[in-house]
């Protein structure tokens, strides 16, 4: 019997090992074939209900949202007087469509984890607005298919509505900070580009925080209607990274990063992206792990989480990618290459909830 038990052991260790190679060695691949969508592509009825509660996962009128969390031993700050505004990244994994519904289960339990665990560092800042979005499923990220490129623009025609409603419900003078993360943060590049480039409310803007998404410093930042930051206090600028853990494989990034266009239809390759150390709030910085105010390490289950203080370094290299050294285990979700995607906010939370507060004085002081 021991003999048999210690056998059945050695065989899952075997397909353990061989699933972890095959996932190293084939993980787009795999991914592709689990997450695209088969279906036909269905444009979404428009929404023009950004007035309604219900299409916000947070907003300062919903008692008890989501951004109201802070992790253990973090005590609660009085809100700036900014304005956030917040767009999520997927939370619809499901391939049986390329945009998710608005009443999705699944997606909004999910998309709400991902509110509270990112948005909440802007509290300190101001109050966060977050709504539901028919967002474009994971696999449209993983095809050159045409329904791909058409879920992502059907995605930011319900941002595009939401942002429109957040802005008309302000004191015209109230300052403004956006924030986004991957697809979010794609789309809130967007926005940049259509609402606040050349336009009067640019002047309000504190800062954008366009996190997990590649930014072309040359191709790109000069469209988007605000520069880059260039230092801890600058005001009405872009801060964006996207993390890694080395030794780092971003080759099927910048493959991708190197095959697109930029707005005015230049091409982005052998650009470099854009990198600000959250630690340091600078572009192309380095930090030692001591710099490091406070991380998040989410449960199994992302629901609860410790705070880790002074553990994780960073640093900007290369094209424009940022390189932490030595990560704590912070869950399974580390994605091909050691991209360390997911974690972009909670790695550096308590730097980028002092980051935001001190653009915010700063923006105020002017």
């Amino acid at each position: 019997m021991a003999r048999k038990f210690l056998y059945i052991v050695a065989v899952l260790i075997g397909l353990v090992i061989a699933a972890a190679i095959a996932y190293r060695l084939f993980g787009l691949q795999m991914m592709r074939a689990a997450m695209v969508p088969s279906a036909a592509f269905e444009k979404p009825v428009g929404v023009n209900a950004y007035d309604s509660a219900k299409l916000w996962i947070a907003r300062p009128d919903i008692p008890g949202n989501p951004t109201l969390w802070l992790p253990p031993g973090v005590d609660p700050a009085p809100a700036g007087r900014a304005a956030v505004f917040f767009i999520h990244p997927t939370s619809y994994l499901n391939r049986a469509a390329w945009n998710a519904p608005l009443d999705d289960k699944e997606g909004n339990e999910r998309a709400a984890l991902f509110v509270r665990g990112q948005a909440s560092v802007f509290t300190a800042a101001g109050q966060v607005w977050a709504p539901r979005y028919r967002q474009a499923t994971f696999g449209a990220f993983l095809t050159e298919r045409k329904e791909g490129r058409m879920a992502l623009e059907a995605a930011y025609a319900d941002v595009l509505a939401a942002f429109d409603a957040f802005v008309a419900s302000l004191d015209p003078n109230r300052p403004i900070i956006l924030a986004g993360h991957s697809q979010g943060a794609l789309h809130l590049t967007h926005l940049l580009r259509d609402r606040i480039a050349g336009k009067p409310i640019a002047k309000r803007i504190v800062a954008a925080y366009v996190v997990g998404w590649p930014v072309s410093v040359e191709a790109d930042i000069p469209a988007l209607g605000l520069p880059a930051c260039s230092s801890p206090e600058a005001t009405g600028c872009i801060l964006s990274w996207q993390s890694y853990a080395e030794p780092a494989e971003p080759e099927a990034m910048l493959k991708t990063f190197d095959g697109s266009t930029a707005p005015d239809g230049s091409s982005r390759k052998g650009t470099h992206m854009l990198c600000t150390n959250p630690m340091t709030g600078t572009p192309n910085g380095a930090a030692s792990a001591k710099a490091n105010l406070g991380s998040t390490i989410p449960s199994a289950d992302l629901k609860t989480a410790t705070v880790a203080i002074g553990t994780i370094p960073a640093r900007c290299a290369g094209r424009g990618l940022l390189l932490v050294g030595e990560p704590p285990n912070l869950g399974p979700y580390i994605l091909p290459g050691n991209n360390y995607h997911v974690y972009d906010y909670s790695m550096f939370w308590a730097n980028i909830r002092a980051d935001a507060a001190r653009r915010l004085a700063a923006f105020e002081a002017k």
